[in-house]
């Protein structure tokens, strides 16, 4: 655990007793970037995206770094047919973060999760920390219990 968080993010994962390491990097330029830098390969890093399903009804939807939103898939696991990706500005009021620092952690609202069926039972992973620069290291089967998340099959290999 990190004593002392310095962000809601930091802050949430302590208070939900999640087994947690901090990494800080200096900002990464992208994806490849921030991957090289934490020393881990992109699919350990998980992407968590907003997703709006209707005017005040989003999900945070966890992606492996080397994967996309398959929104067919998307659509069908929700049972829906219509979603979207909110603005910048949409989606930091959403959940208090601006787009590169999104993490299922301490968002203002707590939105449902999903978690993509790849990330069940895949080890050690990388969510964002609130901030950039900042991440936390996590096991994923704990992150998926935390987060009372569900799991589907909603994603594509890059």
């Amino acid at each position: 655990m990190n004593a002392g968080g310095d962000t809601p993010a930091i802050r949430a994962a302590e208070a939900l007793g999640i087994a947690f390491e901090v990494r800080r990097i200096e900002r990464p330029r992208d994806l490849a970037d921030a991957a090289e830098r934490l020393g881990v390969t992109p699919d350990r890093i998980l992407k968590t995206m907003v997703v709006r399903r209707g005017a005040d009804d989003h999900l945070l939807v966890l992606v492996p770094g080397d994967r996309n939103l398959d929104w067919p898939r998307l659509r069908r696991h929700l049972g829906v047919s219509r979603l979207s990706m909110p603005s910048a500005d949409g989606a930091r009021e959403a959940t208090g973060y601006e787009r590169g620092t999104i993490t299922p952690f301490g968002v203002t609202v707590p939105w449902p999760v999903l978690v993509d069926a790849t990330v069940p039972g895949s080890g050690t992973v990388t969510v964002g920390g609130g901030a950039h620069g900042v991440s936390l290291r996590v096991d994923a089967d704990e992150l998926i219990a935390v987060l009372s998340a569900d799991i589907g099959d909603v994603t594509t290999h890059t």
